[in-house]
């Protein structure tokens, strides 16, 4: 197994549980020049959660396949300064043998703000 792929250890349901997973809809994406590693600022639609923006090194998408697109994200985490840019939730997805970023996507039916659990 190589680093990406190497088990965490085992934690107990409740950590699990306590994270606030949730849909949203990418409502902006914008370049993020700043950043050491090439991401994004994007601006997420959560629902009655409200809209988040977030730091991405998503850039393997091009930013007009990211808008309206519906993504899954973490919203509990706390907020990160990360160049000057608040970060407000994580956005998941998985990463590739060549470390690329696959973004988690619900179905279509899917609406901001439903719980991921």
């Amino acid at each position: 197994m190589t680093n990406s792929q190497q088990l965490k250890p085992e934690t107990g349901a409740d950590s699990f549980f306590a994270t606030d997973i949730r849909v949203g809809r990418v409502l902006s994406v914008e370049e993020f020049p700043e950043a050491r590693k090439p991401a994004y600022k994007i601006k997420v639609d959560f629902g009655p959660a409200g809209v988040l923006q977030t730091s991405a090194q998503v850039t393997n998408y091009p930013a007009e396949d990211l808008k309206d697109r519906l993504v899954v994200g973490v919203i509990n985490l706390g907020r990160k300064r990360i160049a000057g840019f608040t970060s407000e939730f994580l956005i998941l997805g998985s990463y590739d043998a060549e470390g690329a970023v696959h973004l988690l996507s619900p179905e279509p039916q899917a609406s901001p703000g439903d719980l991921v659990g």
